[in-house]
């Protein structure tokens, strides 16, 4: 199931995260916000609707710009997973949790230690991973 999520930022060296709410799997932890691509759906068409569902922002696709991805283990029994993870620094609106959960900014020192789900952990390495070289850091 391809799915795709946002990586916003960086605002004063802060990414967007976003808490899922706690009836939904993987309830209570911290992902970069997204969703599942519908069928005949380009990625970059999916996040930035998913972005305004979920969060009231708008993102454009030439800001876009791939920044990793993850997949789910195949031997785990469940639906298979992609996520693409699209980097942006430009969008409008102010964030709203429009879908429950809660939002917040962190440093990547921050979103290293925040309670995420696997895939999340694997794309915030990756994502930092790029940002530090890319800065040569």
């Amino acid at each position: 199931m391809p799915v795709v999520a946002a990586a916003i930022g960086p605002k004063n060296g802060r990414w967007l995260m976003h808490r899922r709410p706690v009836e939904k799997q993987h309830g209570g932890l911290w992902e970069f916000p997204g969703g599942k691509v519908e069928s005949d759906e380009a990625p970059e068409i999916a996040v930035i609707r998913e972005i305004k569902e979920e969060l009231n922002l708008r993102l454009e696709a030439v800001a876009l710009t791939p920044a990793g991805f993850a997949q789910a283990d195949r031997d785990n029994g469940q639906k298979q997973i992609v996520i693409l993870l699209y980097k942006t620094d430009q969008w409008e609106g102010v964030p709203q949790a429009l879908e429950g959960g809660e939002i917040a900014w962190f440093a990547p020192e921050e979103i290293a230690k925040l309670d995420k789900p696997p895939l999340d952990i694997a794309l915030a390495k990756q994502l930092f991973a790029k940002s530090a070289s890319e800065t040569g850091r």
